[in-house]
């Protein structure tokens, strides 16, 4: 065991989450044992206990504080237009989800993923990128039906295409890839609805998409 190191509470939280935020990137969640997390700390298991009972318990706020991290970085800036705004919350998506590659994939399946702590943060998330992604695209008070539907189901397959990434990073398909992929599956989607439903400023938004090159930034 490491020489033991005296922490206050929130730097031991910080310290032991920051630990077993390496661990679930680098190994399964099956083969994780949060007791390790204690042996790399230099600090006894009933203490890792206080403040994680159980190995659930630990990935949930593992979950919790990575959530809100890309949450904050992928907070949308309304200087930048919409079609700017909608390319940095991919490329931010992506980059978090490709650094905690296991942890991610320990999330969307895998025992991690029956675990109703965290699958309610997962539905927040979601949530919350359903409502920026509204609000770009129909800025008001409230949104066609139809349209949040198409919003919605375009980050469940976001989601799904970038685990399916996950499984082979290395398979010559890289991020900026990724994100033209998604991205125009998300114009395509949206052109697709009756007009009534349509954010009005898609045509202005498609054309801009067109003008630019995809490896823009």
């Amino acid at each position: 065991m490491a020489a033991r190191t005296r922490l206050s509470p929130e730097e031991r939280r910080r310290q032991l989450l920051d630990l077993g935020a390496r661990l679930f990137a680098e190994q399964h969640y099956d083969d994780v044992h949060i007791e390790q997390v204690a042996e790399l700390a230099g600090v006894s298991r009933g203490l890792l206990y206080h403040y994680f009972p159980t190995k659930r318990a630990f990935f949930a706020e593992l979950v919790r504080r990575e959530t809100s991290a890309m949450m904050a970085d992928s907070n949308p800036d309304p200087a930048l237009g919409v079609l700017d705004q909608l390319r940095h919350g991919i490329d931010v998506y992506l980059a978090n989800c490709l650094a905690n590659r296991r942890g991610s994939q320990a999330i969307y399946q895998g025992s991690a993923s029956s675990d109703p702590e965290v699958l309610a943060l997962i539905e927040e998330s979601i949530r919350v990128q359903e409502e920026r992604i509204l609000n770009a695209l129909d800025p008001g008070s409230s949104h066609p039906r139809l349209l949040q539907i198409t919003v919605r189901s375009w980050l469940v397959m976001m989601r799904s295409a970038c685990h399916a990434w996950l499984a082979d990073p290395d398979d010559g398909v890289d991020a900026v890839d990724l994100r033209q992929m998604a991205e125009h599956a998300l114009l395509g989607a949206l052109f697709g609805l009756p007009d009534a439903a349509r954010p009005a400023n898609l045509a202005v938004l498609i054309d801009d998409a067109a003008r630019r090159d995809p490896a823009d930034g």
